[in-house]
C-alpha cells in the first residue's frame, strides 16, 4: 500500500512539473541558420546521390578553436583528448589530431584508430581491457597512458609492462556513480589511498593521474560536486605520493549549446502516459532540457579545481569533450522515395544509419531542402527498413513533401556514425565537406592514414 502510493505520488509529481516547451521562435531560427547552407547540401546530393553521411570540416575546426579557448582562459595549460567513441570517421579523428588535441581511446581497435592518425598523445580507457589491447598500449608506450580500471588490470598490465622490459604511464579511473551498471568503470574513490600503496609495489607502473566521467551532463554540477569529493580523499593521500599526481582528467559529457531536444515519448510525463493511453504523436509540439554554454562549464569546473585541488596539488587538467565537438558537424541526407499518403514518406535509408531508434524519442528538425520552407507540418517521415521503429520524424519543414525531395536530417555528429549497423539496408556513402569548400568521398579504405 505505502509502494503504491509512493508510485502515485511519483507519477503526480511527473505531471506536475511538466518538461519546457521547445521555444517556437528558436526552433524557426534554428531552421533558417540551416538553409543558409542549403547550397551545400544540394550540391552534396547531386554529386553523390543520397543516402549521404555530409561532414563539415569547417564546423569541427571551429569547435575545437571555441572549446580550447574558453578552457584555457580559466584553465591555462588544458589539454584535450577527443573522445573517438562519439563519432569513429578517421577524417573526423585526423581533423582533430591535426588540430592539436590529443586522442581518447576505449578499445584496442579505437587505438589502433588512433595511432594510423598520427596521434602522439592518447588516453586508454574502458573496462574489460583485453591482454591483446594491453600489448597495443605497452608497444606504444611513448604515445599512450593508460587508464586503469581496476586492481586486476593493474596485476596484468604490469605482468606485461614487466616482460616488455618497459615502465608504463597510467592513471587510474574513479566510480562516479556506486550503482551498477555504473559501477563497472574504475575503482570507488574511497579506496584511492590504497590503491596508490599498490602501484607502488608494481615497479613499471607510473601513476601520474586520476581520470573520472560524469556522462551527459546539461549543466556542470556532477563535475563540482565529483571535484571536491577528489579534494576530500586526496587530503587522505601521503604528501610524497601527492606530488606525484601528474594530472585530474575530468572526462567528457558536455552538452552541446542548444540542449536536448525531445519528442513527447521521450519526456517523463511522455513515457507516463504511453503506459495508460495509446501513444498519440502530434508532430508539431517538442520539448527542450536546457543547457548551459561551455563558457559557464569551464567557469564553475575551474573555480572548483582553485577551491578543492589547487591548495593540495598543483597538475594539469585533462578534459575528453566528443560530443560537444562533433555533433553539429554531420548531417544525413535522405530522399523521399515514396509517399503512401497526404502525412506518410518513405525515404531512401533507415535508422540503420545511425544505429539506434532515435527519433521515436529524440528530436531533431527534418527539412525539406526541395522544397523549404520555415513552417513545420505534421508527416510521418520513415524509413525504408523492415521495421515499424524506423522513424526520422513525425513532421518536417517545408512548403511540402513529394516523391524525389531532399531532405536533411540536421546535426547528427555524435554517437549515430559510431553506432552504425549493417542491417537490411546498405549504410550511406560518407561525403567530407573541406574547410577550403571542396567536397571528399571518403571511406576507411581510401583514406591514406
Amino acid at each position: 500500500m505505502i509502494k503504491s502510493f509512493r508510485v502515485l505520488q511519483g507519477a503526480f509529481n511527473i505531471l506536475l512539473n511538466k518538461t519546457p516547451l521547445l521555444n517556437n521562435l528558436e526552433l524557426k531560427n534554428f531552421v533558417q541558420e540551416l538553409l543558409r547552407k542549403r547550397k551545400i547540401f544540394i550540391s552534396a546530393f547531386k554529386l553523390y546521390s543520397s543516402p549521404l553521411y555530409l561532414i563539415e570540416q569547417q564546423v569541427l575546426l571551429d569547435r575545437a578553436h571555441q572549446f580550447f579557448d574558453v578552457f584555457n582562459k580559466k584553465i591555462p595549460d588544458l589539454q584535450v583528448y577527443y573522445a573517438i567513441k562519439s563519432n569513429n570517421h578517421p577524417m573526423i579523428v585526423k581533423t582533430f589530431v591535426d588540430f592539436g588535441f590529443g586522442l581518447d581511446v576505449s578499445s584496442g581497435k579505437e587505438l589502433l584508430l588512433a595511432l594510423e592518425c598520427g596521434a602522439t598523445n592518447i588516453v586508454f580507457s574502458g573496462p574489460g581491457k583485453t591482454e591483446q589491447e594491453l600489448e597495443i598500449a605497452i608497444k606504444n608506450q611513448k604515445y599512450v597512458t593508460v587508464l586503469m580500471d581496476s586492481y586486476s588490470e593493474l596485476e596484468r598490465l604490469n605482468n606485461i609492462a614487466l616482460r616488455a622490459g618497459v615502465l608504463i604511464r597510467t592513471g587510474v579511473r574513479l566510480i562516479t556513480d556506486e550503482k551498477v551498471p555504473w559501477s563497472k568503470f574504475g575503482i570507488s574513490l574511497s579506496n584511492i589511498p590504497d590503491f596508490i600503496v599498490e602501484v607502488k609495489k608494481h615497479r613499471n607502473i607510473q601513476l601520474q593521474g586520476l581520470q573520472f566521467h560524469t556522462s551527459w551532463n546539461l549543466n556542470p554540477e556532477n563535475y563540482v560536486t565529483f571535484i571536491r569529493k577528489i579534494g576530500n580523499t586526496l587530503k587522505r593521500v601521503d604528501r610524497e605520493d601527492l606530488e606525484k599526481l601528474q594530472f585530474i582528467d575530468i572526462g567528457g559529457g558536455y552538452w552541446p549549446p542548444q540542449g536536448e531536444w525531445l519528442q513527447l515519448e521521450g519526456t517523463p510525463e511522455g513515457k507516463l502516459c504511453s503506459l495508460i493511453l495509446p501513444s498519440s504523436k502530434s508532430g508539431v509540439f517538442h520539448y527542450k532540457l536546457k543547457a548551459v554554454t561551455i563558457e559557464e562549464f569551464a567557469n564553475q569546473i575551474a573555480k572548483a579545481f582553485k577551491k578543492y585541488i589547487f591548495p593540495l596539488v598543483k597538475c594539469k587538467i585533462y578534459a575528453e569533450p566528443g560530443r560537444w565537438l562533433c555533433n553539429d558537424a554531420m548531417h544525413i541526407i535522405l530522399r523521399v522515395i515514396d509517399k503512401k499518403g497526404e502525412n506518410l514518406v518513405i525515404t531512401d535509408a533507415g535508422t540503420n544509419a545511425i544505429g539506434w531508434e532515435r527519433f521515436e524519442t529524440d528530436y531533431f528538425p527534418v527539412i525539406n531542402l526541395s522544397r523549404p520552407s520555415l513552417k513545420e507540418r505534421k508527416c510521418y517521415i520513415l524509413g525504408s527498413l523492415c521495421t515499424p521503429h524506423d522513424v526520422w520524424g513525425y513532421s518536417y519543414h517545408g512548403e511540402e513533401i513529394q516523391k524525389g525531395d531532399v531532405l536533411l536530417i540536421p546535426y547528427q555528429g555524435a554517437y549515430t556514425y559510431s553506432l552504425r549497423q549493417e542491417f537490411i539496408k546498405p549504410l550511406p556513402k560518407v561525403v567530407f565537406y573541406t574547410s577550403s569548400g571542396e567536397f571528399k568521398e571518403c571511406s576507411y579504405n581510401n583514406l591514406n592514414i
